[in-house]
């Protein structure tokens, strides 16, 4: 699937209805519209992990299903799915596979649909009653910083009359993270250790981090590779990318004030980064690709190998993405958590596909499972803040959590962030991204595993 026009098909029929009721509630987060992708295994039993799709509050075990598929694409995408522990295999069949493995997954699960209906329920299990796995091993982790907002917000703080470098217009800017610094959605997060140097001090300390953030962000999954020495065409980038998830890039900002000159972030980074569990296809977020935000008066245009009409026009996903914090005593009081921020991929200021472009355009090859996370998602608002250190203008102005009367500058031990997204147009179903949650653990008692 090309970006330029991203292809709608029966699968995104409105109308559409599944025999899975769950499914069809209003606001549900997985229509059959959306037929999100997980890995899982059960735990009832000693069963291996296994590839699932999410439908209603059900998961269905795709390789389970293989033989009552009729497309031989299809066919083999399922069975690439059969007692795989991650997503990778069929990632690797590239998007024409899992396109048609989509439309099979949606004729079976239709209502209208009898044929095959009680094979198809002896393979599905309650969500709840499962074990979610990470779903994709990463190969490589490229971090970007693609929010202008952000980027103005952060760097304001720092350089209060120059907040962006000269460079920011014109280079999608990004560092390279540690792939096995992610972690499935509800794995915990310890607290890291790092140097630590306060203006008013003469020398760092190695200590806990004190200024612990979270960021809320989009993991850009590629499935196709690329090859090395051969950058990929901005017209072509969207055939590279298998699908998406919501991100938690994890962030020691008191680390990260001191290390990042003159290379950038390190130690702050590399200690966590969340992913929720499930993976939303490229083809299913084809009703909600929508144009660029126009750039302000006087910015550059694009430099050409960055610049493609159809990108301008295509290029970024609507999803709002809402932040919620739940701390220690809000769970042990029974209180609901606070909304931090509510944000949308549809103002970030350099494209998905231009982040693929230009993480090849030396000749660098991406690689199946490689994950390119968007960078920070704030918008211009205050309600659209997607980090702390924006919310706080930097850990001066204190949150204040309104139902456990607490404030906080940072994250403290016990406190948990949780992610949530959804997508919505007018004339078509919504479809949610399920969430994506970790819990601070206090850090390590003398800095040492």
């Amino acid at each position: 699937m090309s970006h330029a026009s991203p292809q709608l098909n029966a699968t995104h029929a409105p109308e559409l209805r599944s025999w899975v009721e769950s499914a069809n509630q209003p606001n549900a987060d997985f229509p059959i519209q959306n037929l999100p992708l997980a890995v899982f295994r059960r735990r009832d039993d000693n069963a291996p992990a296994t590839c699932g799709v999410g439908i209603g509050n059900q998961l269905l075990d795709i390789g389970a299903c293989t033989s009552l598929m009729d497309n031989i694409l299809a066919r083999g995408a399922a069975e690439a799915c059969r007692g795989a522990s991650t997503l990778n295999p069929l990632m690797r069949l590239g998007n024409q596979a899992m396109s048609a493995l989509r439309a099979e997954l949606s004729n079976l699960l239709n209502s209208s649909q009898e044929k095959h209906r009680s094979e198809v329920q002896r393979a599905m299990y309650s969500i709840d009653s499962v074990e979610l796995m990470q779903p994709v091993q990463v190969a490589g982790y490229t971090d970007f910083f693609a929010s202008v907002h952000h980027a103005t917000n952060a760097g304001r703080l720092f350089r209060p009359d120059a907040p962006l470098l000269p460079n920011y217009k014109y280079v999608p800017v990004a560092y390279n993270g540690r792939a096995n610094s992610i972690r499935v959605s509800g794995e915990p997060v310890q607290r890291p250790w790092g140097q630590l140097k306060g203006s008013d001090q003469a020398a760092p300390v190695f200590a806990p981090s004190q200024r612990m953030d979270y960021e809320v962000e989009l993991a850009m999954y590629i499935g196709m590779p690329s090859r090395i020495g051969s950058s990929v065409a901005i017209a072509n980038a969207w055939d590279h990318v298998f699908g998406f998830s919501l991100l938690n890039d994890w962030s020691a900002r008191d680390i990260q004030s001191w290390e990042y000159q003159p290379l950038g972030p390190f130690l702050a980074k590399s200690f966590a980064t969340s992913v929720a569990p499930w993976v939303i296809t490229t083809e299913a977020l084809a009703p909600f690709r929508q144009a660029m935000a126009a750039r302000a008066d006087g910015d550059p245009a694009p430099l050409t190998h960055l610049l493609d009409a159809g990108d301008q026009a295509h290029g970024t996903v609507s999803v709002d993405i809402e932040a919620f914090l739940s701390t220690e005593r809000m769970r042990h009081e029974g209180t609901s958590p606070q909304r931090l921020s509510s944000s949308n991929a549809a103002t970030l200021y350099w494209s998905f596909a231009q982040m693929v472009t230009h993480h090849t355009s030396n000749g660098s090859a991406l690689d199946t499972g490689d994950l390119l996370g968007s960078g920070t998602i704030s918008g211009s608002s205050d309600g659209a803040l997607g980090s702390l250190l924006e919310i706080t203008r930097g850990g001066i102005e204190p949150l204040t959590i309104e139902a456990s009367h607490e404030r906080r500058h940072f994250l403290q031990d016990g406190d948990e962030v949780i992610l949530s997204g959804r997508c919505r147009r007018e004339g078509y179903v919504s479809i949610g991204w399920g969430h994506c949650a970790g819990t601070v653990l206090a850090a390590y008692a003398s800095g040492q595993a």
